[in-house]
């Protein structure tokens, strides 16, 4: 067995509840707190460790948002050589922080004319639009 590649308790447990959030975003303090709820605790290092191994393996995808969020996990388990296909985007609230994990297409098509037209890259991991939620947008209509 490779180093490092070892099974254990605090992996399987993980991964396992992982699988049922398949295609939904999570942070760090989202699965402390899950586990502390469940009676399981695992700390927090642990799961970090945890998920970068996960990343690495192409189980798990990471997100950063930017220097003021944590980062985001997203679990692709054996949709994994799938997930290159797709492309993932984010929005995020400038008022409330709110995120939303987009599988917009017709994103494709920007990304598509930025590579032919203007030479460029962008990562889908860490695109970001800012701007207003829904919620948050019909509260600033309200405004006088």
């Amino acid at each position: 067995m490779e180093k490092g590649k070892y099974k254990t308790q605090h992996k399987e447990e993980l991964q396992k509840y992982l699988s049922t959030l398949e295609g939904e975003h999570f942070t760090v303090a989202d699965l402390v707190i899950h586990f502390r709820e469940e009676g399981r605790p695992i700390g927090t290092t642990t799961i970090y460790r945890q998920l970068e191994r996960l990343c690495e393996e192409g189980l798990v995808n990471k997100y950063l948002i930017d220097q003021n969020s944590p980062a985001c996990f997203e679990y692709v388990g054996e949709r994994k050589e799938a997930s290159k296909e797709h492309l993932f985007f984010h929005c995020k609230c400038s008022r409330c922080g709110a995120l939303i994990h987009l599988h917009c297409h017709e994103l494709d098509f920007m990304m598509e004319h930025l590579l032919v037209h203007h030479g460029f890259h962008w990562n889908p991991k860490r695109t970001v639009f800012y701007g207003l939620c829904e919620n948050c947008a019909r509260e600033e209509e309200k405004k006088p």
